[in-house]
């Protein structure tokens, strides 16, 4: 066990969020349908001070996912989220996302002020990114402050999660981070767009800032910052994580339903549970790489903005690797798990039924294809024996 786990606030945090899984799993039917969202859960997970956990420790954090060494006990916590719904899993993923971006793009200003929002008000963040041919667009005034105009699609956690970053393009094209207070402006929110089989309980809908003022203490960075490196890809291992737990929450219902029709001794079905393991533990060992490279890399994550890493290629096509394999992992259990619990299994009100079109959904994550392409691009461009390849 590494030793930051010891410390008695992290090894409690990462005790108190299995607890809050559970419920999450018990809880997930509930929510589970259009406009209702796991509000209950994030409760816990403020009383838990697990949206402060990501800042650094000078701000009243745990540094998980920020600081060296906080790798790893970050990817399990998303696991053990994801394990008990994915949906409260894809949205607390999103509010680690904005806290490291605000880390490690920000001013000093922003960054204490940010996080006093998440520490001592409870703000949840978010980064609302994707959008459609209306796309939003960040307008410069004349009085130093920035208008929105355009929409977000897939905006998670809508309606409860209060800063969002709502990133969009200059007029010059480039693109620029910016934060919406949520609870501050009007915004149009389109449920209906929302209309999906999977992840029903993350609310992740339409919305129009179109009028929206912003102060200059919401833009963050400079134009083009979003999509540096490694910061960008290298994050992927977050989500990854929570898929993971989707994965592991299959097996373990695949097997409780074995075990109550006293199945537990058919050769093929032992073979099945036998991959499936096998698969949830390939899984569990590609965080630990990736969580051992990420600490490995840079006393914080993604290193210094100011600085130009020479490993920054790495880390990215390893990112991609974990992404690519954890993604076709989840496929596997799911494929084994539907071929072990046969129709019957898969009907509702069981909930294999429910994870199994969460999961579906949930790996649909964009440029798959790109991200193998990275890796294969990085392998053929280095001289290092396989053995050595990820070494830094």
């Amino acid at each position: 066990m590494p030793d930051s786990w010891h410390e008695p606030a992290i090894a409690e945090i990462l005790s108190r969020v299995v607890e809050i899984a559970d419920f999450a799993f018990a809880n997930a039917a509930t929510v589970d349908c259009s406009g209702a969202f796991p509000a209950k859960e994030f409760e816990l997970i403020a009383q838990a001070k697990l949206l402060s956990a990501p800042l650094p420790r000078e701000l009243g954090g745990l540094g998980l996912g920020i600081q060296a060494g906080k790798t790893l006990p970050l990817l399990l916590l998303l696991k053990q989220l994801g394990r008990g719904n994915l949906s409260v899993g894809r949205v607390y993923e999103g509010h680690v996302n904005a806290l490291q971006l605000i880390n490690t793009f920000g001013t000093p200003e922003q960054i204490e002020a940010f996080a006093e929002a998440a520490r001592d008000r409870h703000k949840m963040f978010g980064v609302w990114n994707a959008e459609a041919a209306d796309g939003v667009k960040v307008i410069p005034l004349a009085n130093g402050k920035y208008r929105l105009e355009g929409s977000k699609t897939f905006a998670s956690g809508c309606g409860f999660v209060e800063r969002p970053f709502v990133n969009g393009a200059l007029p010059d094209g480039s693109w620029q981070m910016c934060i919406v207070p949520m609870d501050e402006v009007k915004t149009i929110v389109d449920p209906n767009w929302w209309q999906p089989s999977g992840m029903r309980a993350s609310a992740s809908y339409k919305v129009d800032f179109t009028g929206v003022e912003l102060a200059p203490l919401y833009v963050i960075g400079n134009p083009g910052d979003y999509f540096r490196q490694p910061w960008l890809t290298g994050g992927v291992v977050r989500f990854a994580a929570v898929q993971l737990g989707g994965a592991e929450a299959l097996f373990n219902l695949t097997r409780e339903y074995l075990q109550s029709l006293n199945r537990t001794h058919d050769p093929y079905q032992e073979e099945r549970l036998g991959k499936m393991a096998i698969a949830i533990e390939s899984g569990h060992l590609w965080l630990r790489g990736a969580a051992t490279l990420v600490d490995e890399y840079a006393p914080v994550f993604g290193g210094y903005a100011a600085e130009v890493h020479p490993q920054a290629s790495k880390i990215v096509a390893y990112a991609n690797m974990v992404r690519t394999a954890i993604e076709q992992i989840c496929m596997d259990v799911m494929q084994l798990c539907e071929r072990c619990v046969g129709t019957r299994g898969l009907l509702p009100p069981n909930p294999i039924e429910r994870v199994i079109r969460d999961l579906t959904l949930y790996l649909r994550q964009p440029a798959f294809d790109a991200a193998i392409a990275n890796v294969g691009q990085y392998a053929l461009g280095s001289d290092q024996p396989a053995s050595s390849l990820w070494m830094l």
